[in-house]
């Protein structure tokens, strides 16, 4: 894993506050570093998410950031926990309202403005004065989110692209009601052509009301699509809280009462009927049922439930009757987890981002110095006031860098979110920069490669003997032990019908069990004890047990009246898709490597079945470490892929650790990825859209710089009116959530 991901922080606590009156990206950066400028505090401002991560020492009280925040010129909560599940505040709805109403009054205004000024042959008498009437509530009362932010970062003594937008838009409306005033421009039947370039005059004649209107629309809009695309973008991390059942019908003194889920303990034993939701965490307690947990984990097909199964809360009941003893509540269950891990790798950065947002910080004072230098060369080359004027003021609205700050957040959002609902939890965003290096992954064979369970895979009876009954007899009597061989034996006789009983039944450690089953005196075990209780064991039952241990099975003999009759074969079968799985990760460029303790016949048999060339068995838990180290020494990026608390210390020693959902929790914490479905093809899954959303966030950036680059130039050699500059500014920021949102497509292999 790498060092950033893994270093301890110095500063012990951790809190999240919500920011409020962010506009762009230099807003975030501001507020990063007034925080990170106070000792013991280490921050990080996501302007996508409109929240701050805060790490402090001992000595810093959150009401202190929430001051810093402040004296910068913003709000900062701390926001309420998300254990009600679909609990939302309205805040952002209240935005989004505010934002549209005034979004269609400005263009309702603008409209008229803008078809007035550009269509000369409609420029009746008086017609701008007409036109200031409309655009003057456009400016004032459309534009007052930027003159106010604008007026706010003055204060403060900085500048934002807010500064940018209302400069322009208060220049080219001042200059026009200078011109209608105190020059030429509000002389009756006055007209001026509509130009995309600049024109050489003194400027008493000109007007640039449609371009004071339109900005602030084009602006105003852009704000609006990229607020609403934000909330789609987010609706992944809404949608998993809001998974969660709402009430739940607990067992109180034998009576069913049904009360909140934020009132269930750990220990309460509660109802899921067919087709409701299970309330929480727990282990099945009475009854047989599939669950659907396709809403966590993707997988669209259901998992039988026994008593003693572990269920996960918010998955459903799509069977029986079961009764759950809740196991983990609240913040504590799978769900709230999940939460927790998509929402904090949303608002953590990638290194890509870190150098937007220095870029950022410093472009609005560099553009504004740009801006002033541009209405110099301008009058200074004769050009004219309005020349100047036009220019300088276009060069103001292009430059906004909103497209730079949302290029990564906005990619995470969708991608985290994505990720979520196909049940891969990315902690966060240096993930990203890991699966793009990887060339090697190192698989854990048991639960992860195989199912992690040991299963009847074949019945070979010996010459004469019936099949059937070799397993209903071995099956009756393994039914009484309690050891994993011996129940994958008895489920499979079960499978087949009902199992007779049994009598005198005994347990030889490590050998085997004896018992009577229907009149016969039964042995099952190793060859072994067979052979020290005088059994015969023909030829063909030996080459049977070398067959089944050769292909990695373990084999189990039964016999009775004197003879061995036939071998049972038992093994951790391999995933159904595991193999398919594999060729995926090889078409990523990956080079697999099977790493298990068990022993190398084993090993080597799931490795060919599954198309591993690559094997090292026999490994204890400290020595998988060694293993990954070994890899990484000979210039190899690993990732690690395991489910045990044996493979912690290998994800964390690797390149990228993906822990099994199905797993241990200390493996998950040691990982950078879950894995949330206990399926192989989630790896794939999870590495291809780690890539798929670095993609994005390399295009987003590339395109937002581009942008910058070529729109500056144009609007300092006086290519761009500054309208159409604005509508350009707008599409940039919208064009870069819009193309992180085509990560909501994304489809897992298969």
């Amino acid at each position: 894993m790498t060092s950033t991901a893994r270093s301890l922080p110095v500063a012990p606590n951790l809190i999240e506050l919500t920011i409020g009156g962010m506009t762009c990206a230099s807003c975030a950066a501001r507020i990063e570093k007034k925080l990170n400028r106070m000792d013991g505090v280490e921050a990080t401002v996501n302007y996508a998410t409109e929240k701050a991560t805060v790490r402090y020492a001992d000595e810093v009280a959150p009401a202190d950031l929430i001051a810093t925040v402040e004296k910068t010129g913003y709000t900062a909560v701390v926001p309420p926990p998300p254990s009600s599940a679909g609990t939302e505040t309205v805040e952002p709805v209240d935005e989004l309202r505010g934002l549209r109403t005034r979004l269609w009054v400005s263009v309702a205004l603008a409209v008229p403005v803008i078809l007035l000024a550009m269509v000369p042959a409609w420029q009746f008498t008086y017609w701008q004065w007409a036109s200031l009437t409309l655009a003057a509530p456009v400016v004032v009362y459309g534009g007052l989110p930027f003159h106010r932010a604008a007026l706010i970062n003055l204060r403060h003594g900085a500048a934002t692209m807010d500064t940018l937008v209302s400069l322009g838009t208060l220049a080219a409306f001042g200059w026009s009601l200078w011109a209608l005033f105190l020059g030429d421009a509000g002389m009756p039947g006055m007209t001026h052509p509509f130009r995309f370039d600049i024109t050489r005059t003194d400027g008493a004649g000109n007007i640039y009301l449609e371009a004071a209107a339109g900005v602030t629309v084009f602006i105003l809009a852009g704000r609006y699509f990229e607020a609403r695309s934000k909330r789609t973008a987010g609706a992944a991390l809404r949608a998993l809280l809001e998974l969660g059942a709402k009430e739940v019908a607990v067992l109180r003194g034998g009576q069913e009462t049904r009360i909140p889920v934020d009132q269930l303990v750990v220990g309460d034993r509660f109802v899921v009927r067919p087709g409701e939701k299970v309330a929480t965490d727990g282990v099945v307690a009475e009854g047989t049922s599939a669950v659907d947990a396709s809403m966590l984990t993707g997988e669209s097909v259901p998992v039988e439930v026994r008593p003693g199964d572990t269920v996960v809360g918010a998955t459903v009941n799509a069977g029986g009757r079961l009764v759950v003893r809740a196991t983990r509540v609240g913040q504590d269950t799978q769900l709230a987890q999940m939460a927790k891990l998509v929402e904090a790798a949303q608002t953590g950065k990638a290194a890509v981002q870190r150098l937007a947002d220095r870029i950022s910080g410093v472009f609005v004072p560099i553009v504004i110095a740009l801006a002033v230098g541009t209405l110099g060369w301008w009058l200074g080359s004769g050009a004219g006031p309005t020349a100047a004027f036009t220019a300088a003021v276009a060069v103001l609205i292009i430059a906004c860098p909103c497209a730079l700050g949302l290029a990564t957040p906005t990619a995470l959002l969708v991608g985290t979110g994505r990720g979520a609902q196909l049940g891969i939890l990315i902690k966060g965003p240096e993930v990203l920069e890991s699966t793009r290096r990887v060339d090697t992954v190192v698989l854990d064979k048991t639960g992860t490669v195989t199912t992690g369970k040991m299963t009847l895979v074949d019945v070979l009876p010996a010459a004469g003997q019936d099949a059937d009954e070799l397993l209903r007899l071995a099956g009756a009597l393994e039914a009484a032990s309690e050891h994993p061989i011996a129940q994958a034996i008895a489920a499979g006789a079960a499978e087949a019908g009902d199992l007779p009983p049994v009598t005198g039944f005994a347990n030889l450690e490590g050998l085997g069990v004896t018992g009577a089953v229907d009149g016969r005196d039964l042995v099952v075990g190793r060859l072994r004890l067979l052979r020290e209780r005088g059994l015969d064991v023909p030829e063909e039952v030996e080459r049977a047990v070398t067959g089944a241990e050769a292909a990695g099975r373990t084999a189990v003999l039964a016999g009775w009246d004197g003879r061995a009759r036939g071998v049972l074969a038992v093994a951790d079968v391999v995933k159904p898709t595991s193999r398919a799985a594999i060729a995926r990760l090889r078409e990523l460029g990956l080079t697999p490597v099977l790493l298990t303790g068990d022993n190398a016949t084993v090993a080597r048999a799931v490795a060919a079945e599954v198309g591993i060339e690559q094997v090292t068995a026999e490994v204890l838990p400290a020595e998988k470490v060694e293993v990954v180290r070994r890899l990484q020494g000979e210039g190899r990026t690993v990732a690690m892929v395991g489910d045990g608390i044996n493979d912690a210390a290998a994800l964390a020693q690797a390149d990228l650790g993906l822990a099994m959902g199905t797993g241990t929790d200390v493996a998950i914490e040691a990982s950078d990825l879950t894995l949330v479905r206990g399926d192989l093809t989630a790896a794939v899954d999870a590495i291809r859209l780690s890539r798929r959303t670095l993609a994005i966030i390399k295009g987003n950036l590339f395109w937002a710089f581009a942008y910058n680059v070529a729109a500056l130039p144009l609007a300092a050699t006086g290519l761009l009116n500054p309208m159409i500059a604005g509508a350009a500014m707008a599409f940039s920021s919208v064009f870069v959530v819009a193309n992180s949102l085509r990560l909501r497509r994304f489809r897992p292999v298969g």
